[in-house]
């Protein structure tokens, strides 16, 4: 069963960017959330693999990055896993993922598809580039 969540936390690891020979792009990273934005060690942090795929997975490979503060809102899914120790795992599969802005600043790239710009000119905020 997959639920619909929006968690706030800090990226714990360094992305890890696949692009495989058959199928989509995929970026995972580690997500830990800090009560109340707090730093500690008192075990009350919750840990997700959060999992883009697609046009997300080469953003979230391009612009986030370890102790990067973000937002992921996508579907999470829990597990249970067997061994030593016996556990649980908490999975986001990332419909939207963005730097958290109270914390900080962030700057937006949108993409420019090439074929459709050709077609139909420059969509709302994007410029065309200036000729000589």
């Amino acid at each position: 069963m997959a639920d619909a969540v929006a968690v706030r936390g800090v990226v714990a690891t360094r992305p890890r960017h696949v692009v495989p020979e058959v199928g989509a792009p995929v970026t995972t990273f580690r997500l830990v959330t800090r009560p109340d934005g707090v730093e500690g060690t008192d075990g009350r942090h919750n840990w997700y693999t959060v999992t883009a795929t697609h046009r997300l997975a080469l953003s979230a490979a391009a612009c986030v990055a370890r102790g990067d503060p973000v937002v992921v809102a996508g579907r999470l899914r829990v597990r249970d896993w067997e061994g030593e120790p016996v556990g649980v795992t908490a999975e986001i599969e990332a419909q939207a993922i963005g730097h958290d802005l109270a914390w900080g600043n962030s700057v937006f790239t949108r993409f420019v598809e090439e074929a459709a710009l050709t077609r139909h000119g420059p969509s709302r905020g994007e410029h065309a580039a200036a000729g000589p």
